[in-house]
């Protein structure tokens, strides 16, 4: 995720945001002037953005000044200006209760805001740190267009103020809401990492013209959705804007690949990943501790293998044990050339690559523009979506916010850098849901009626998608201890003698995306006798890596032996693999040969599967199925008949 969310809170929480956070993550000198720190650490003044600034007498790009912040978030939620409000009530003769109230924004509150954090994907910013001045400048501003249509959803989609008893009742603040926006340059390593705090205040007005508190949760559970947004936008805007494109990537193995700028060598990427090597060699070790620990009687604390969840926990916890204080911060103009000349001596990259980052990349990018179409079959993205959201999600209960996040990540796929028409990700969610998706909530409350809050799962049956395990590893008694937090963690070979074999639980989107190749295998062998058939090969054409298209094409010089008739290639690979040779990194997923061999027998067995299964499909099925359990609750379709509550449908 690229959107980050954070609690603030009045008291320390803010006077901790005001004396690190509004001065470029430094440390503010006591008794400095708020514009003067600024100025001094080199990182712009804050700015107001947000629709709600007017109904504050506010105006989007005001500099944010101390005593408005001290203010909306650090005296519980007042005015911005307060302190003159409450000195004019004064002055007409008002009671120092009546001008206090006069300057509150309704109820005092204790959470007075949250802290968004965006930043662009690693090859993104690496064009903006790397790249010359009209480059940074094309970044810096499709950054701030996508923060501003994202926070624009979230006042149009997604705030609410509650009110009534118990907070039933549910509005959307029709005038907006109010931000203040601080702009970052590096991480706590000093490598380069453009990325802005986004402070929302939680104040918004009613239709009355009250003033409200925004449900902070909601604000959370739609933080992946806001962040698949902003990647798709700043992705979109940089594009454009610069004539490129971007590829799919596999950071993590088993977890769903990353759209990132094509033709940007990964090499970069390992060289601005300090903090994510120090976090690895920490984590393997909270891992072993986690699936070893014992309790005074000896018996096992913890889970014997490390789930997902428990993964995303120690994740933080190793994020937190190995972070390092903070630096100085330096102007961006000493940092930008402190980052070129670190990169062609440090990162393996060759300085003439460097130095012609920008047409690498347009490079990549007019060989992926001229071989992989950009359109959008909206029937086989629900398939997709729903698929991939029904595997990855516990018990296989989702949201419509969950169906969001995941078709906005589709179509950063399948367009590759390219403007989707407006609404397009909700017209798959719409589809999915009328489609693929069955209806299993129970409503009791007001919020549990809304379009939101309804709880789907699946209509078809996985169970047959079984999830590979890895056998439970002996602990390694010569196991290291983790890298000094103050260098950079050297990645372990693999089979060196101090390695070990962590029983993890497999990560989830393999198979959703084997559940989403069978689903539309189903699909197009079931339709196809209707007259709608469904076009998995082409669309697999615009969604799949281009590697992943069409084979190696053999060396008919040194080859005695007539080829064998085949299909045709669906791809010409010759500019893919020129780019490869000039050190572009294109490749997009790392599939081995036997991975692809297993795609191939999962496909063919879908296909068989489906075949025979049509026939019993098309009966009435009214003998009761047991349910399998796998790592994921399934479920089958309902039988025609009233609402039977929760456990209708499975």
């Amino acid at each position: 995720m690229t959107v980050d969310i954070r609690i603030i809170r009045a008291g320390q929480m803010y006077r901790y945001y005001l004396r690190e956070t509004v001065v470029g993550d430094g440390r503010r000198p006591a008794r400095t002037p708020l514009r003067a720190a600024q100025e001094q650490a080199g990182v712009p003044a804050g700015r107001w953005i947000g629709r709600g600034l007017a109904a504050l007498g506010l105006a989007p790009g005001e500099e944010v000044t101390e005593a408005q912040l001290r203010n909306l978030f650090g005296e519980r939620g007042r005015h911005p200006y307060a302190d003159r409000i409450e000195a004019d009530r004064l002055a007409a003769g008002d009671s120092p209760k009546e001008a206090f109230k006069a300057g509150a924004l309704g109820r005092r509150v204790t959470v007075t805001g949250v802290d968004f954090v965006f930043r662009p994907q690693p090859t993104i910013y690496l064009l903006w740190a790397l790249g010359d001045e009209e480059t940074r400048q094309v970044i810096e501003a499709a950054h701030e267009r996508a923060i501003v249509r994202v926070l624009e959803w979230i006042e149009d989609e997604v705030a609410v103020i509650r009110y009534g008893k118990d907070g039933i009742y549910r509005v959307r603040p029709p005038g907006g809401l109010v931000a203040a926006r601080f702009r970052h340059y590096e991480a706590r390593s000093g490598m380069p990492l453009l990325h802005d705090h986004v402070l929302l205040s939680v104040k918004g007005q009613r239709l009355d013209a009250t003033w409200g508190s925004v449900h902070t949760t909601a604000l959370h559970e739609n933080t992946v959705a806001a962040s698949a947004l902003y990647n798709e936008i700043v992705a979109v805007e940089v594009c454009e804007a610069l004539g490129l494109a971007t590829e799919p990537r596999t950071v993590t193995e088993g977890r769903r690949p990353v759209m990132e700028i094509a033709g940007v060598p990964h090499e970069l990427i390992r060289w601005t990943s300090r903090r994510a090597d120090q976090i690895a060699a920490c984590l393997e070790e909270l891992e072993h501790e986690y699936v070893t620990a014992l309790d005074d009687d000896g018996e096992q604390r913890f889970l014997p293998v490390v789930s997902e969840r428990a993964r995303a926990k120690l994740n933080q916890i190793a994020a937190r044990k190995t972070r390092p204080p903070k630096q100085k911060t330096r102007p961006l103009s000493q940092l930008r050339a402190w980052w070129r000349t670190s990169a062609i001596l440090t990162s393996g990259v060759a300085a003439d690559v460097i130095t012609s980052l920008l047409e690498y990349a347009r490079a990549a990018a007019a060989a992926i523009r001229a071989r992989v179409a950009t359109v959008v079959d909206v029937a086989l993205a629900a398939v997709d979506v729903a698929a991939t959201v029904f595997v990855m999600n516990e018990g296989g209960r989702f949201h419509r916010r969950h169906l969001l996040a995941e078709a906005r990540r589709h179509l950063a796929l399948v367009l590759r850098g390219r403007r989707r028409d407006p609404g397009l990700d909700d017209r798959i969610v719409a589809a999915a849901i009328s489609t693929h998706c069955l209806d299993i909530s129970e409503p009791k409350t007001v919020r549990g009626r809304e379009a939101a809050y309804r709880l789907y799962t699946a209509r078809w049956d996985l169970a047959d998608l079984t999830t590979r395990r890895r056998p439970p590893a002996v602990p390694d008694p010569d196991r290291q201890s983790p890298a000094d937090a103050a260098e950079p963690a050297a990645p372990r070979p693999p089979g060196h003698a101090g390695a070990r074999e962590i029983p993890r639980i497999p990560l989830q989107y393999d198979r959703a995306a084997l559940a989403g190749a069978v689903v539309r295998e189903k699909l197009r062998t079931a339709t196809a006798v209707r007259g709608r058939a469904y076009d998995v090969t082409a669309h697999q054409q615009l969604a799949m890596p281009e590697q992943l298209l069409a084979p190696e094409p053999a060396d008919t010089e040194h080859n005695d032996q007539e080829p064998e008739a085949g299909p045709p290639e669906a791809i010409d690979m010759t500019a893919l693999r020129a780019l490869r040779q000039s050190r572009t990194d294109v490749e997009a997923l790392d599939l081995t040969a036997d991975r692809l061999r297993h795609l191939q027998d999962v496909y063919t067995k879908a296909g068989e599967d489906s075949r025979t299964r049509a026939t019993r499909y098309a009966e009435p099925d009214d003998a009761a199925r047991p349910v399998r359990r796998d790592d994921q609750q399934t479920h089958r379709p309902p039988e025609p008949g009233p609402h039977r509550g929760r456990n209708a449908g499975r």
